[in-house]
């Protein structure tokens, strides 16, 4: 299994519910595909840097998961076929940025419980 990180935006006009149904619904995409959820991080809504579908802001969430490679193709057809995602991009992690994820892990950790 590889380690594999995803970053999508989310179209603006979502509540924080609608927002926080798709990212679950991702999860359990990944999780019934035999990944392991490493890590998910809400980073909230943001502008973008240009605009997108005529949106200029949307909501931005990450996931870190081991999964098999077939799996990311499944994931990103359910990203294309949602009209609530906006973008996204899956990054597989070598063994230096695996460290370094494990290291903003435990800091995102030590920021949640302050």
């Amino acid at each position: 299994m590889n380690q594999y990180e995803t970053v999508f935006i989310l179209t603006p006009v979502l509540s924080d519910e609608q927002m926080k149904e798709t990212v679950a619904k991702f999860k359990k995409l990944l999780t019934d595909n035999g990944a392991e959820i490493l890590n998910e991080e809400a980073w909230g809504l943001k502008k973008l840097a240009y605009n997108i579908q005529k949106k200029s802001s949307g909501f931005y969430a990450m996931l870190e998961f081991n999964a098999e490679p077939s799996v990311i193709n499944t994931l990103e057809t359910g990203f294309r076929r949602d009209e609530k995602v906006i973008r996204y991009i899956t990054v597989k992690q070598d063994k230096y940025s695996a460290v370094y994820a494990e290291k903003r892990r435990a800091k995102w950790a030590a920021k949640k419980e302050a």
